[in-house]
């Protein structure tokens, strides 16, 4: 199970656009991080995401 995913994986993944996806990132409800000039989505703040929905 991958832990991370880049945020066009998390967009497959959430059904989410991008400038949504960020704006869930900025307001600090899907936990992420960057790794050089990537940035990586936890796959387990999607997860809850798509569960509190």
């Amino acid at each position: 199970m991958k832990l991370t995913a880049t945020v066009k994986e998390a967009c497959q993944m959430t059904g989410l656009g991008k400038t949504t996806l960020y704006d869930l990132m900025a307001r600090g409800e899907i936990e992420s991080t960057t790794v050089g000039r990537r940035r990586l989505v936890k796959v387990e703040s999607l997860r809850k995401l798509v569960e509190a929905a």
